[in-house]
């Protein structure tokens, strides 16, 4: 049974998929229009030593990240993720869908100056495929809903672990320890008792400074806090409860999308084709496209057979293949690991065109597959209740 919290996060990644879809369009073709190096340049303004873009990046995206780290805090407690048995499956799933695309990249890029970019088809894009799942409305299964979002957090938490591991900077360890010093007081204060979230968001923020300049990647301060705020009992008066319900929207309708016109305003260049002949392009495309799917599928299978997990009820191999198609939907999480895996600014544009292309294949095909394979089951029922 769907809960109201998961309901409220299903509806906001929805409305926010369809967002990021317009707000991409419409900074691709202002990148490329008469006011394009106006347009790009703005994004590049300095600010207190860094761009505009870096600081959605690293400032707001944390944001980002503590509202995943809150969800996946509440699928562990009370949702698809509370028990092992439970949660085997997703994780399986999602382990399969993160090793498969950096194995498929990795061997066509390895001892290159792209192998760097193993970690881009890594991740998946919540709000992109719960927004693709949702055009088909009420015939959607309730637990693939739930599976398709338990599997893109795992993911985005496996992405999370990569980027702090292989994407971080030389370690300033001072400020690293601050940082284990702030945590420290925080999970204090959550085995006190302190339900008022003030003090956690006050010292979330000086977790996310001390990160900032630690070499470890600022946005992982998010995840952190997430952990450390209380989660209570669950209910509605919960402060993890009420920071998660609070974080929904303005990350949906304004962070994430803000995030896709920072880092889609890509200008295409005359020869912005060639790009696609190149094994950073071949191996995040065939990551996404190929590697999501058979990634998700031989994984999810080993667990069932090894009786470590069992299927979801009411799902069948043919959904999980189609939930594996739109998690080849990368585009947010592997737009950001592109970020940080490039210095050269033409490997980065090269690796967000081939993000989106990869994403749209995905995106398409997922959807044209589960329509059918949904369309079928809804006909089924409706001939055995006539």
């Amino acid at each position: 049974m769907l809960t109201s919290l998961f309901k409220d996060f299903f509806n906001s990644e929805k409305t926010s998929g369809f967002l990021l879809i317009g707000c991409t369009v419409v900074s691709m073709a202002l990148a490329n229009s008469v006011v394009g190096d106006g347009y790009t340049g703005f994004w590049e303004t300095q600010f207190n030593g860094h761009s505009i873009t870096h600081w959605i990046n690293d400032g707001l995206m944390a944001i980002f990240f503590l509202l995943v780290g809150l969800e996946l805090e509440r699928e562990m407690y009370v949702g698809e993720l509370a028990g092992i048995k439970k949660a085997a499956f997703p994780a399986m799933a999602a382990f399969g869908g993160v090793l498969i695309p950096a194995i498929i990249f990795t061997a066509l890029n390895y001892d290159t100056e792209f192998q760097a970019g193993s970690g881009i088809p890594m991740a998946t894009d919540i709000a992109f495929a719960i927004g693709m799942l949702a055009l088909l409305g009420s015939r959607v299964p309730a637990n693939l809903k739930i599976f398709i979002t338990a599997l893109a957090v795992i993911d985005d938490l496996f992405a999370i672990i990569v980027i702090a591991v292989f994407y971080s900077d030389g370690v300033a360890w001072w400020y690293l320890a601050t940082a284990g010093g702030l945590m420290l007081v925080m999970f204090v204060l959550n085995r006190l008792k302190v339900y008022n979230l003030i003090p956690y968001l006050i010292l979330t923020v000086g977790l996310w400074y001390c990160m900032l300049n630690s070499g470890v990647h600022a946005t992982i301060a998010g995840v952190l806090a997430a952990f450390a705020i209380p989660f209570g009992d669950g209910s509605k008066k919960s402060p993890s409860y009420i920071l998660q319900h609070a974080l929904h929207k303005p990350v949906a309708f304004m962070i994430v999308p803000i995030f896709a016109l920072a880092n889609t305003a890509i200008i295409f260049e005359p020869n912005w084709m060639d790009g696609f002949a190149s094994t950073v392009s071949y191996g995040i495309i065939g990551g996404l496209v190929l590697g999501k799917p058979i990634g998700i599928m031989i994984f999810a299978y080993i667990a069932v057979v090894l009786g470590i997990a069992s299927l979801p009820k009411g799902l069948k191999w043919k959904h999980i293949l189609g939930t594996g198609m739109l998690a080849g939907i990368g585009f947010t999480m592997s737009i950001f690991v592109a970020i940080l895996a490039f210095d050269n600014p033409s490997f980065v544009a090269t690796a967000k065109i081939a993000i989106i292309t990869a994403s749209l294949i995905s995106a398409v095909v997922g959807l044209i597959y589960l329509k059918i394979i949904l369309k079928r089951k809804f006909k089924e029922e409706e001939e055995d209740n006539t």
